[in-house]
């Protein structure tokens, strides 16, 4: 059984990597701070993180024991809420990019509508684009979407991942001919990646199938009639990445970011929040 008080402080330590701002945040010393680490380190019989003149730095055992932290700390806090009477009540309005319908976020929702029964969640699922504009409108109160890596953080960044050319195994391209695209219809962050890296090159495309959900993209890719962009770790088991073999340009990271409305209520935003983190969303199911 994992203390959840050495967890919480191994937890802010791998968030911060410093063991004056993981005091500071804790409100304990940093000798406590280190105690516990060590406390934790024992208890697991592995070495969680590293200190050299550089800093703090986590080992591969350290990466998979905050993995475990965020969901043991989440699972905590739910029982707490639940058996003390004090369970978040209130209306939800979550919005979910299309693509991450393919992911563990079905489940996630699932579980997190058995865990909070008097949270009313209402989900919308669209392109990123409309659904942060929902979200800056007043619309939504909680948004997961996709934008280009690097942008200044709006918000929470879950999870990044490069993005890919993605087609049938077989799928063959004359070096002259247009590139047959599938795409979602536009503004799409996707389909404006394609045709950018495409026209930076000088190839020329044509759209052979605009779709407005994911599940056109990978019918349409599975009927072998185009190529599209897709996120690399949740290309499906029967299709593959085929930028390479094709001799398709590189394209842009993404990362997937959870962004709140700041009008929103704290106590229902927060717990989906947790909940996505704490579960290991970005992968195909």
């Amino acid at each position: 059984m994992l203390d959840p008080i050495l967890l919480r402080t191994f937890l802010t330590l791998a968030e911060t990597l410093s063991f004056t701002q993981a005091a500071g945040r804790l409100g304990i010393s940093q000798p406590t701070v280190s105690q516990h680490v060590r406390k934790l380190e024992t208890a697991v019989s592995r070495t969680l993180l590293v200190r050299d003149t550089r800093g703090v730095a986590l080992t591969d055992n350290g990466d998979a024991m905050a993995g475990f932290a965020r969901t043991i700390l989440a699972a905590h806090g739910q029982a707490d809420a639940y058996f003390s009477g004090q369970a978040n009540r209130g209306r939800l309005r979550f919005g979910a990019a299309d693509d991450l319908a393919i992911t563990q976020l079905p489940r996630i929702l699932r579980d997190f509508r058995r865990l909070h029964p008097h949270i009313n969640l209402e989900l919308t699922v669209n392109q990123s684009g409309p659904l942060l504009r929902r979200l800056k409108a007043g619309q939504l109160d909680l948004v997961f979407i996709k934008q280009t890596a690097g942008q200044p953080a709006e918000g929470t960044r879950v999870a990044s991942d490069q993005m890919v050319w993605m087609a049938q195994d077989g799928i063959a391209l004359e070096p002259n001919e247009p590139v047959p695209l599938i795409a979602y219809q536009a503004p799409s962050i996707s389909r404006q990646m394609a045709i950018d890296a495409l026209e930076a090159v000088g190839r020329t495309w044509r759209i052979t199938c605009n779709t407005r959900d994911v599940n056109g993209v990978l019918a349409a890719v599975r009927a072998g009639i185009g190529v599209a962009v897709f996120p690399h770790s949740l290309i499906p088991a029967d299709l593959v990445k085929v930028s390479q073999r094709l001799v398709l340009p590189d394209l842009p990271a993404v990362d997937y970011v959870l962004m709140a409305n700041p009008a929103a209520g704290r106590g229902p935003v927060d717990a989906l929040t947790n909940a996505i983190l704490s579960r290991g969303v970005i992968r195909a199911v």
